[in-house]
């Protein structure tokens, strides 16, 4: 049986009809009768999440894993609010989240009842698409609830992809569970108009054959991708292409090669073809504006995102489908590159001296070792996993190490939801899920790890220095005297009590043995609970 508040089955109906198949849902009693519903469909799968910042997270994870909507679910009041740093993340990485908010009655709001607050439009502009559904009494709402629905589901497929909100007010009783079928519901869909991408790569390769330094440079993509990795790899014979490892693989760590050609003009472009989302490096995108480099944008959404100052052309394309007719084009020699090819091997030797004279040091027990065993540790096993850094140092660690695609919350960088998205992420693979995480991150998400639904196959690397580390690189913050006492979150805390708690294996390591140990059993051991590994290294990392 379904509920009998017509807005809600509505609801339900069309979430089926559009294809969503799961649901985190959260504790309540306004939001009870639609998770009553959502339970109750065989083709959803419900997960239950009571920290509602969290649930957001785990969320976004499930969609990440799965690249399809996925309905994050709770009740009315500040309930809703908690999901704002969720759906920001999923603003800005294009995830199409669907926020189901329940609302007290219209007539209730600002009548100084229980748990009421504008909820319509509480999300703003980080989320494509809000509506506030009626409670049917007649055709006409239920035409008009049928439509507001059907909108707001579209919209998570529109503009790049963009979470959405629904709003669902519902009156008393709430209860009341009687319906024995959900509505057959008029479904809208929605063909997004095919461009000539042939056309437009001939035109992209033009203006990369009449440059003298032409430079590819790729920032965040959504998911790894083998086939964009291989023509990425093709493009590189003639291009010089640069990129981290959030967007593709065996990604070259050009950070610290480019601290000592900044003003190196032999290194600097002519012209920039930039694909894709954020670059973690800031070094990089210092470089490429003081360059002074025209820059051509591909993007899905296709907005202005004049990351490097010098933008004068936006194309709204697939980047993997404009690498795939690029790589062509290149490999039929069709366009001169001899310019271009110039330059890459320019880049190329000055990158393999720079490597052969700084390479293959060994590290100090240190974050950075931590990173550094932990990812050819993997590589050696060579293991079919995924891999999410939190922000901060972690993900600027994983820059430098990891060779391998990695996920990481880098839409609005917050430090906040990254074990929680690695959480909801391994919630719907049974490959292994493994977060490198700092301490501040990882204790401010701690309610990711209370919850029983997790397996054996999340694992947690958590460097653990007291405090902030990366405060520590940023010169001129240590002369404040509030430095040590407000600023770096200096603590003395562990996680084994947490750990403790939620029945989470837990390692620790304390010096390089302990450390080659932990990594070793973090990655091999069985276990039908997730693990964590603890390393404590300086305060400074």
């Amino acid at each position: 049986m379904f509920s009998d508040k017509e807005n809600i089955n509505i609801l339900t109906s069309l979430l089926m009809a559009h294809g969503v198949k799961h649901a985190v849902v959260c504790p309540g009693s306004r939001n009870m009768p639609i998770v009553h519903n959502l339970n109750a469909c065989s083709d959803i799968t419900c997960h239950p999440v009571t920290d509602e910042r969290s649930a957001g997270f785990y969320a976004l994870g499930m969609a990440q894993a799965t690249g399809t909507m996925v309905v994050v679910c709770v009740t009315s009041g500040t309930a809703l609010l908690n999901l704002a740093p969720a759906v920001a993340e999923a603003h800005y990485r294009h995830t199409p989240l669907v926020v189901i908010s329940a609302d007290r009655p219209a007539a209730w709001i600002e009548q100084l009842d229980g748990q009421t607050l504008q909820q319509p439009h509480a999300l703003g502009g980080l989320v494509g698409k809000c509506v506030s559904l009626p409670e049917p009494h007649d055709d006409e709402t239920r035409w008009h609830c049928n439509r507001l629905v059907n909108e707001a589901l579209l919209a998570t497929r529109m503009n790049g992809r963009q979470p959405v909100h629904i709003n669902v007010p519902i009156g008393d009783p709430l209860f009341t569970f009687n319906t024995p079928e959900l509505p057959q519901e008029r479904v809208i869909t929605w063909h997004h108009p095919e461009m000539d991408i042939n056309a437009t790569a001939m035109i992209v390769a033009n203006r990369l054959a009449s440059a003298k330094r032409p430079m590819v440079v790729v920032g965040q993509r959504a998911c790894p991708d083998e086939s964009f990795d291989h023509n990425l790899l093709l493009l590189k014979k003639q291009v010089t292409v640069l990129h981290e490892p959030l967007s593709s693989v065996v990604a070259i760590p050009f950070e610290e090669f480019l601290a000592q050609r900044v003003d190196d003009r032999d290194y600097m472009p002519d012209f920039v073809l930039y694909m894709g989302g954020h670059l973690v490096s800031k070094r990089l995108k210092q470089f490429l504006r003081q360059s002074g480099a025209e820059v051509w944008a591909v993007s899905d959404d296709g907005e202005v995102h004049d990351t490097l100052q010098h933008l004068t052309r936006i194309i709204e394309a697939d980047c993997r489908q404009l690498v795939d007719r690029l790589a062509d084009y290149c490999s039929t020699n069709e366009f001169p590159l001899e310019e271009s090819q110039r330059f890459a091997r320019c880049w190329i030797s000055g990158m393999n001296h720079f490597m052969m004279t700084t390479g293959n040091q060994p590290l100090p027990y240190s974050y950075a070792a931590a990173v550094s065993i932990f990812e050819q540790s993997l590589s050696e096993k060579g293991m079919v996993c995924h891999v999410h850094y939190a922000n901060s140092m972690a993900v600027r660690m994983a820059c430098r190490y990891a060779r391998r695609y990695v996920w990481c919350n880098r839409g609005v960088n917050g430090i906040e939801g990254s074990v929680s998205t690695a959480a909801g992420f391994s919630l719907v693979t049974p490959e292994p899920v493994f977060v490198v995480t700092g301490d501040l991150s990882f204790f401010y998400d701690q309610n990711a790890l209370w919850n029983q639904e997790l397996k054996g196959n999340l694992r947690i690397l958590l460097i653990n220095n007291g405090g902030g580390g990366i405060f520590h690189s940023l010169k001129g913050m240590q002369q404040s005297e509030a430095f040590s006492k407000l600023v770096i979150g200096r603590h003395h805390v562990s996680a084994q009590g947490i750990c403790m708690q939620n029945d989470i294996t837990y390692l620790s390591a304390c010096n390089a043995c302990e450390l080659a140990a932990g990594i070793n059993m973090l990655i091999t051991a069985k276990s039908h609970r997730p693990q964590l590994l603890e390393v404590f290294t300086g305060v400074e990392g």
